[in-house]
């Protein structure tokens, strides 16, 4: 997931928020967040017009807490410091679901 910039602090993800941005939130440990790795980075390239951050859930638990990202991997959506979607379960998500959701934010 070289594609992502990642969120380290709650700085960094105050200021992420007011790009039009996608968070994925993830964990190293995550069998389903490993099962998007392979085509996450095709899906970045398609869409350009997003900044995507990683956030570690483990390394940022009381942000997740705070957004109720209760499952992972989640995506959550922002632009200008406002939260427009999110993908947020515990089930393992698909390409295609992860591109209908960015579609659905347009």
């Amino acid at each position: 997931m070289d594609k992502f910039i990642e969120i380290k602090t709650v700085d960094d993800y105050k200021k992420a928020i007011q790009n039009k941005s996608i968070l994925l939130f993830t964990a190293n440990w995550c069998p389903d967040c490993m099962f998007i790795k392979p085509f996450i980075g095709e899906i970045v390239e398609q869409y350009q017009d997003y900044i995507f951050y990683s956030v570690n859930r483990d390394e940022m638990l009381e942000l997740c807490q705070e957004l109720d990202i209760l499952g992972i991997p989640s995506f959550v959506a922002f632009d200008q410091g406002k939260e427009i979607g999110r993908f947020v379960s515990k089930l393992r998500k698909t390409k295609e679901e992860i591109i209908d959701f960015i579609d659905s934010l347009s």
